[in-house]
């Protein structure tokens, strides 16, 4: 088998739910945002939208929307510094394949300088409230966004123990 540093670090990024309190760097971020822009996107539109909140009041306020959607009192985003929303404009045909390819970089991306992710879902349903839709108002969004995913995004404070191996008829190759 073929093996380079993309390679590795495909095999080696796992979902991380614990997170040091201490904020990324602003290059940190960028160089992760940056990886989310070089995603394919259908027809090389570059439809989707990349958001990412570090003030701790508006993040805290959009952990307890999605908490409330969810149906829990923890926090979904795992106390992670910083949370990444990705956007994309519902009458685009792809938009969901383009997001999620988009949150597939970033967490390739992150997983390579160091740092942790965790996709997480229900922000469809967060920024169909109309608080989160003036929040993409606010933040200079056009109209017709839908939520895609988002990440949680920081420092690791622990690592899992078990990997599980993948199940051995995952692929089928026919000549």
């Amino acid at each position: 088998m073929i093996e380079n540093q993309v390679l590795q670090a495909i095999r080696e990024r796992r979902s991380i739910r614990r997170f040091k309190p201490e904020q990324i760097t602003d290059e940190e971020l960028e160089t992760v945002l940056k990886a989310g822009t070089w995603a394919p996107t259908g027809m090389g539109t570059q439809a989707p939208f990349i958001v990412a909140v570090q003030d701790e009041e508006l993040r805290h306020r959009l952990e307890a929307i999605n908490a409330e959607i969810m149906g829990v009192t923890s926090n979904p985003y795992y106390d992670a510094p910083t949370m990444v929303l990705v956007f994309a404009p519902k009458d685009n045909y792809n938009h969901e394949r383009d997001g999620s390819l988009v949150l597939g970089n970033m967490m390739l991306a992150a997983h390579s300088i160091g740092l942790a992710s965790c996709w997480i879902n229900r922000v469809d349903k967060m920024f169909e409230r109309d608080d989160c839709q003036r929040l993409l108002k606010e933040w200079g969004l056009p109209e017709g966004l839908v939520g895609i995913g988002s990440l949680a995004l920081g420092y690791a404070s622990s690592h899992p123990k078990n990997i599980k191996e993948r199940k051995p008829d995952y692929y089928r190759v026919i000549k």
